[in-house]
C-alpha cells in the first residue's frame, strides 16, 4: 500500500516537471522577442539624433522631389473606368479640395517668383546657346509665304463629334510626355520644316498651317516663338534656371523643384518630340499669363482644338500636370482628342488616365 502511494506520487512529480518544461518552450519565443525589442529600443535611444536626422532628410527628399510634385500637391482625380468618352466624367473628391490644391500651388509659385527664359539666359557670354534662338524670328506672313500649300489649300476647320470616340494609348499623337513619363528611348519621328531652321514633327505641319491661316483670316497675327527644341537647349535652360534660383538663396532641391514647374526636365519635354509649340502674337511676345487676355490668346483657346491642338498646361490643372499655367504652350494631339479635351475641360494626363 505504501509502495503504491509512492509510485503514484512519483508519477505526479514527473507530470508536473513535464508541464513546467512545456511552459518554458511556449514562453521562450515571447521572452526572446521581448529581449530583442528592448535591445532595439536601447540602440535607437543611443543613436536618436542620428536616426532623426536621417528620417528628416528622407522626408525632405520625397516631399521636395519634382517627380513627386503632382502627388503631393493635389488630390487624385477619379475617372469612371468604363463607357464611352462622352459618358466619362472627371470627378474630384471635393470641389473645395481641388480649389485648395490649386491655391496652395499658386502661393508656392508667387512666393518663389518664377523666372522666364529671358531672365536666366541674359548676361551669359558663352556659346552654349549660339544660333539656338534663330528660330524665334519668323512672322506669320513669312511662314505662310514659305509654304505654297498654305496659300490656297488650307482646309477649313471641321467640327468633330465626340460621341462613341475611342482612343489608342499607342497613338503617337497622344504620347504622354511629362516628368513621370520621359521620352521613350526608342521613339523616333521625322522633322519637317516650318521655315528656315524652325522645325516640328512633319506630320503636324498641315494642321499647324491651317490654324495659322485661319487666325490670319480672323485678323489674328500669330507668332511661333519656340517649336522643336533639341536636348542640349533643354539642358541649358533647365540648368541655368536651377542656378538662378540657387543664386536667390534656395537649396538645390528647392531650386530643382520650382524650376521643373516652369521648364520641363531634360528628356521629358514635348518640344523635343516636335509636337509642342510656344505661340504668341505680334503685339505680345511675353511668355506669361497676360497672353491669355490678348485677342490671340483668346482665339487660340477657342479655336486651336479645331486644328488638333490643345492648351497643354491649363489653369487649374497645375497639380496634375506639374507645370505652371502656360496660355502660350500648345500641343498637337489630333482633332478628335483635342475636341474631347475641349468639351470635357481636361488635360492630356486626364485623357490618358481615362483610357
Amino acid at each position: 500500500m505504501v509502495q503504491l502511494t509512492k509510485e503514484k506520487a512519483d508519477r505526479r512529480s514527473v507530470s508536473r516537471e513535464g508541464k513546467r518544461g512545456w511552459d518554458k518552450v511556449l514562453l521562450q519565443p515571447f521572452i526572446l522577442l521581448f529581449t530583442a525589442g528592448g535591445k532595439v529600443l536601447d540602440h535607437f535611444g543611443a543613436y536618436e539624433k542620428k536616426y532623426s536626422t536621417l528620417l528628416a532628410v528622407l522626408l525632405f527628399f520625397v516631399l521636395g522631389s519634382s517627380f513627386s510634385f503632382p502627388v503631393f500637391t493635389g488630390p487624385p482625380q477619379s475617372v469612371q473606368p468604363a463607357g464611352d468618352m462622352a459618358e466619362r466624367e472627371m470627378v474630384f473628391p471635393a470641389g473645395q479640395e481641388e480649389e485648395a490644391a490649386v491655391s496652395a500651388w499658386e502661393m508656392t509659385v508667387e512666393k518663389a517668383g518664377l523666372l522666364d527664359d529671358a531672365d536666366v539666359l541674359d548676361g551669359y557670354e558663352d556659346t552654349e546657346l549660339e544660333h539656338m534662338d534663330d528660330v524665334d524670328k519668323y512672322t506669320l506672313d513669312e511662314i505662310l509665304e514659305e509654304n505654297d500649300k498654305a496659300a490656297g489649300q488650307i482646309a477649313s476647320a471641321v467640327s468633330v463629334p465626340t460621341e462613341d470616340m475611342v482612343f489608342d494609348r499607342d497613338d503617337w499623337r497622344l504620347l504622354l510626355i511629362n516628368k513621370q513619363h520621359p521620352i521613350p528611348e526608342d521613339y523616333t519621328f521625322e522633322l519637317g520644316t516650318i521655315k528656315g531652321s524652325m522645325k516640328c514633327d512633319e506630320r503636324i505641319i498641315d494642321d499647324l498651317l491651317a490654324m495659322l491661316q485661319a487666325a490670319k483670316d480672323d485678323g489674328i497675327s500669330l507668332v511661333i516663338c519656340s517649336p522643336y527644341r533639341d536636348l542640349n537647349r533643354q539642358k541649358v535652360l533647365f540648368a541655368r534656371k536651377v542656378r538662378a534660383y540657387m543664386d536667390k538663396g534656395m537649396s538645390y532641391l528647392e531650386a530643382y523643384k520650382i524650376s521643373s514647374q516652369a521648364v520641363t526636365v531634360p528628356g521629358a519635354s514635348e518640344h523635343q518630340i516636335g509636337l509642342a509649340l510656344d505661340i504668341v502674337c505680334t503685339s505680345y511676345y511675353l511668355l506669361n499669363e497676360g497672353f491669355s487676355e490678348t485677342e490671340a490668346g483668346r482665339w487660340l483657346q477657342e479655336h486651336s482644338h479645331e486644328y488638333g491642338f490643345t492648351l497643354r498646361y491649363p489653369k487649374g490643372k497645375e497639380y496634375i500636370t506639374g507645370i505652371e499655367y502656360e496660355p502660350w504652350h500648345f500641343r498637337y494631339v489630333g482633332k478628335e482628342a483635342a475636341a474631347v479635351m475641349k468639351e470635357k475641360g481636361i488635360c492630356l494626363e486626364e485623357l490618358i488616365d481615362s483610357l
